[in-house]
């Protein structure tokens, strides 16, 4: 009888599954990828600049080479003639763009655009919606260029009703879409959903989304890389930022080959960030475990009881969610969050969970085999949005983070716009609140956000399924 529990394809040691952010003085020093989906079928990865080897001055450092620190150095190089080293700790991209679901969606941050209104009010939520349909049309810019090639699948977003009792909400979320935003969502109902998108047994119907496309995360990432190397960018891997001293507006980064020193630092660390990294920095975000898995491809029989019609990307509407899809060579993919801390990141317990959720939506694939399971950390602020923001206009340090789970789409905006900034590109919409405030501080809860999200996870879940 074959073991099912447990993918081929589970994580070695090297790549240290065990990793924590808030317990953890860093994310290591040349730590392979995660053994995701994306990195074994992504093909060779691409060359970078190897180790620094020495100290070496920049106009710009970034630090972090996953897709906001690529980004933020293409658009450097690319639209103001910048050029930027990238200090990457381990592999390229080896944190959250190439642990994520490959899901792009007009989104950015964890909030809908009714909650934009309730905190900002209307004309700054339509300023934020012009925003990210603005990042939506570079994201297809940049995808659709000879230097990436990453599987896209168009076709809009799904986000889909769980539960009968989240429709009315659904309904009037897309009617604040067409009537305020000029957006033309639409809702759909179960029976059409079943007959023509998926067969989701759980689903009550859908909101549907026209801006939406599924991406190999891993190509993504890789052709990032192309891009900017052609573009003259140095990519130095195995590089972590292990001290920081600034000396007359310079910045000295020390790595374990030798100090870059800069007078422009942009940090693009996002669920990675080490709790010392910068002052700026620390304790800004929840780092918060999503866990992903891959079944091995699905037969004609179970393609037919799945009724998946669609390989967009499919999202429901729990407050800790499921993302899901129908990878191009017919294997499915979901994931959803899962431990609290890294220490407990391996328990066979949240596998099994993601298991049952699989399965709940599709009762053909309960006990299908797996071909992948990884996880990764996710970058959550405490009013659950973004920032691309200068902390202090005296000192040249910038970061970009705080996607909340959306920031494949996004994160090429924030990369652009974060390189704009840097540039002294002046525009309006730099007034957006996005871009006018720093990531909130957890202030006095700091030392309890563990325990706050266990409690947190508990009411969700109560919410979700019981209430």
């Amino acid at each position: 009888m074959v073991d099912n529990s447990i993918p081929r394809h589970w994580p070695k040691a090297s790549y240290d599954p065990k990793y924590d952010p808030i317990m953890d003085a860093g994310p290591g020093h040349n730590r392979d990828h995660a053994p995701t989906y994306w990195i074994g079928t992504a093909g060779q990865p691409p060359a970078d600049d190897g180790p620094v080897s020495g100290d070496m001055d920049a106009d710009v450092v970034v630090v972090g080479s996953g897709y906001t620190g690529l980004s933020t150095a293409i658009h450097l190089a690319k639209e103001h003639g910048i050029q930027a080293i990238v200090l990457e700790a381990n592999t390229v991209a080896w944190g959250c763009s190439t642990r994520n679901g490959g899901q792009a969606q007009i989104s950015s941050g964890r909030l809908k655009r009714s909650q934009w209104i309730e905190r900002w009010g209307v004309e700054a939520a339509k300023g934020m919606h012009r925003e990210v349909s603005e990042a939506f049309e570079l994201f297809n810019d940049l995808i659709a260029s000879d230097d990436i090639d990453c599987d896209p699948q168009p076709g809009g977003h799904y986000y889909i009703a769980h539960r009968a009792k989240v429709m009315p909400g659904l309904e009037k979320e897309s009617a604040l879409l067409n009537e305020t935003f000029g957006y033309a969502s639409r809702i759909i109902s179960r029976d059409e959903l079943h007959a023509e998108h998926v067969r989701d047994q759980e689903a009550q119907g859908a909101l549907w989304e026209p801006d939406g496309t599924c991406i190999h995360a891993g190509k993504l990432a890789f052709g990032y890389v192309n891009m900017a190397r052609r573009l003259g960018v140095k990519i130095h891997t195995g590089s972590p930022v292990m001290g920081w001293e600034t000396k007359n507006g310079v910045h000295h980064l020390r790595t374990p080959g030798g100090i870059v020193r800069a007078k422009t630092v942009a940090l693009a660390t996002a669920g990675y960030t080490p709790p010392g990294l910068n002052s700026k920095t620390k304790h800004r975000l929840m780092p918060i475990l999503s866990n992903s898995i891959v079944t091995r491809p699905l037969t004609q029989d179970e393609l037919a009881e799945c009724g998946i019609q669609t390989k967009s990307p499919l999202t429901d509407t729990r407050t800790l969610r499921h993302y899901y899809r129908l990878l191009p060579d017919n294997r499915m993919q979901i994931g959803s969050r899962s431990a609290v801390t890294g220490r407990d990141a391996e328990n066979d317990k949240h596998l099994a969970q993601l298991r049952k959720g699989l399965a709940r939506k599709f009762p053909a694939l309960e006990d299908i085999n797996l071909d992948y399971s990884w996880w990764g950390w996710v970058d959550v602020s405490h009013d659950m949005m973004p920032r691309i923001f200068q902390p202090n206009p005296d000192e040249r340090i910038f970061y970009a983070m705080g996607y909340g789970g959306n920031g494949v789409m996004y994160s090429a905006q924030a990369g652009r716009r974060m390189a704009q900034q840097i540039a002294g590109v002046k525009d309006e919409v730099f007034n957006l609140p996005i871009f006018t405030s720093p990531l909130p501080s957890h202030g006095l809860l700091t030392p309890f956000r563990r325990l706050g999200q266990r409690i947190a996870y508990v009411w969700y879940y109560l919410k979700d399924e019981v209430a």
